[in-house]
């Protein structure tokens, strides 16, 4: 067996040997290595002469409730095979926490490309046009999904989504944070009062943004999406928000497109991404719906400085899975300012 050279937080014999049990055909040494970049969720590529493997587990430490969720992860990804919706094929989900220290799921490695980088670099004009109008036809694909007809009719609570997600987040800032911020106390104070009618549910990724799309390695499709932690049942304007962050952040604040010359780039704007998102939906025969408010983009940019401000609080304990969550938790307050603008 050959491993990284990090030190892991777990046994990798104990895996060799559980997977060899439970992935037929499985033969030759067990190489490992983590993916680097992840937040949340510790990532490894499992490698042997007969598979090409991704493993997701859960981050060592004590969890906030229902953070870090792989069995929700693995249940999602392998509802949605066969959907319009690209998602690796899950293979095994173990519970057993002595394997590798928490649950784990492993799905099959798929190839592409995966930018974190919202400017696309290396990218010609034409395909980063093409690539963002991509992963706005693939969010209106997931939210033409019938959610009972993949079996996750009862995925979540649709009802009263908003709400919840406030009330979560805002109790999420009480418990993990490390400083003070009144544009935060702002946010909690007004989100409640400011939730518009958002009649329509179905599957929302919760994190749906172009770092999480594996793109085609030669072509400007989505060919996964990956990333499940968070997803629900909801209404999909918040993955829609979400996913416009982008056009909100700087490029030194994750990636982001703030003060870009997109026209130059080919990127298109957040009314284009939009019209695009729409335009797809009608063709999955899905009505018009609502379009984004104030309330929307506060929100996606609230929720997010709390994920970043969760990052800092686990770089803090020491149970962080990334080298640099001390640098990106800090991101929180910039986010979270962001989100100020929108109800100034």
């Amino acid at each position: 067996m050959v491993a990284e050279d990090r030190a892991l937080e777990f046994e990798p014999a104990r895996l060799d040997a559980y997977l060899r049990a439970h992935i037929p055909g499985l033969a030759g040494p067990l190489r490992l290595a983590r993916i680097a970049g992840g937040q949340s969720n510790p990532t490894f590529f499992v490698t042997t002469d007969t598979h090409r493997l991704v493993l997701r587990k859960q981050p060592p430490g004590t969890l906030l409730p229902s953070a870090h969720a792989v069995d929700r992860e693995y249940r999602v990804v392998s509802g949605l095979r066969g959907s319009p919706v690209p998602v690796p094929d899950a293979l095994h989900f173990c519970h057993d926490r002595s394997v590798v220290g928490t649950p784990f799921y492993v799905m099959a490695r798929l190839d592409g490309r995966v930018f974190h980088d919202c400017a696309l670099p290396g990218c010609a004009p034409a395909e980063r046009r093409a690539i963002y109008r991509a992963m706005a036809e693939t969010l209106a694909a997931l939210h033409a999904v019938d959610p009972a007809a993949h079996g996750l009719g009862d995925y979540g609570r649709p009802a009263g989504f908003y709400p919840r997600q406030v009330r979560r987040w805002s109790e999420q800032w009480r418990t993990v944070r490390t400083r003070e911020d009144p544009a935060i106390e702002r946010l909690i104070a007004w989100l409640p009062g400011s939730i518009p009618e958002d009649p329509r549910g179905g599957i929302a990724h919760g994190d749906y943004r172009l770092g999480n799309l594996m793109v085609a390695p030669d072509a400007p499709r989505v060919a996964a999406v990956l990333d499940w932690e968070l997803s629900t049942l909801g209404p999909p304007l918040s993955d829609l928000a979400h996913s416009c962050i982008a056009w909100h952040s700087a490029p030194d604040q994750y990636g982001g497109l703030l003060g870009l010359d997109l026209v130059a780039l080919g990127i298109p704007s957040q009314a284009e991404y939009e019209a695009d998102y729409y335009a797809a939906l009608g063709r999955h025969g899905v009505a018009a719906r609502p379009r984004l408010s104030r309330f929307h983009m506060a929100f996606a940019l609230f929720r997010w400085s709390m994920i970043f401000e969760g990052i800092a609080a686990r770089a803090k304990n020491g149970t962080a899975s990334a080298s640099d969550a001390g640098s990106v938790g800090g991101l929180a307050a910039s986010f979270a300012a962001r989100a100020a603008a929108f109800i100034a």
